[in-house]
């Protein structure tokens, strides 16, 4: 069967769309010698400015990853001095990060103390009263990984908060605090919602990512 050419235009991706994305991909992520490599061999132009904030943001960012929460927060406060003022959510999970550490340590006695000083004032706020109950009784265990509330010790944990960091810091200085593959995934899966909705109502099998990718 011959096909139009015409078609292969039309759903052709753009060479340079696909080094956009990659590009953002690795600037959000603060890969700086990848990046440096991926614009030496694409002959892409350097975003401006990006390479001193991209050291500051990946050493606030591994500060958070490694559980030193008050050096994550100084270093944002010189990056940013506004932006934990403005975020308080944010703030309080890089104070809990902390709380957390001492907890781990065994350092119940600072952690009590640092609670009472740090913590305690967001339990007036109504929406971190259960939080930070969550964090308080963690000192009501011998072993606090066993606990019910052992996700808080996580990698993972750490990990959510730290990527929450990296997008505040972005936002903050207007850059979009996504990448570009993050919202093409996003609007891809909004697609796929959508036409899964009007296969339903049309008596037609929900459409699948399946579908998606091979249409």
């Amino acid at each position: 069967m011959d096909v139009d050419p015409s078609h292969y235009n039309q759903v052709a991706i753009n060479e340079n769309d696909t080094h956009s994305v990659v590009l953002s991909y690795l600037v959000h992520n603060c890969y700086k010698e990848t990046m440096e490599s991926f614009v030496s061999s694409t002959g892409m132009k350097q975003p401006a400015d990006c390479l001193e904030d991209m050291e500051r943001r990946k050493r606030i960012f591994h500060c958070a990853m490694e559980g030193n929460a008050l050096k994550a927060i100084e270093l944002t406060e010189q990056l940013a001095n506004d932006l934990l003022e403005k975020n308080k959510d944010l703030h309080f999970d890089l104070l809990s990060l902390h709380f957390v550490e001492l907890v781990c340590s065994r350092k119940c006695t600072e952690a009590l103390e640092f609670a009472r000083t740090n913590l305690t004032p967001f339990g007036k706020v109504k929406k971190y009263e259960e939080k930070l109950e969550d964090i308080m009784a963690l000192l009501a265990y011998e072993e606090p990984e066993k606990s019910p509330m052992f996700h808080l010790l996580s990698k993972d944990y750490r990990q959510q908060v730290a990527d929450s960091l990296n997008r505040a810091i972005l936002a903050h200085s207007n850059l979009p605090s996504y990448t570009a593959m993050e919202r093409l995934i996003q609007q891809a899966t909004a697609v796929r919602q959508s036409l899964s909705e009007d296969n339903v109502k049309n008596g037609s099998p929900p459409f699948s990512l399946k579908d998606f990718l091979s249409s």
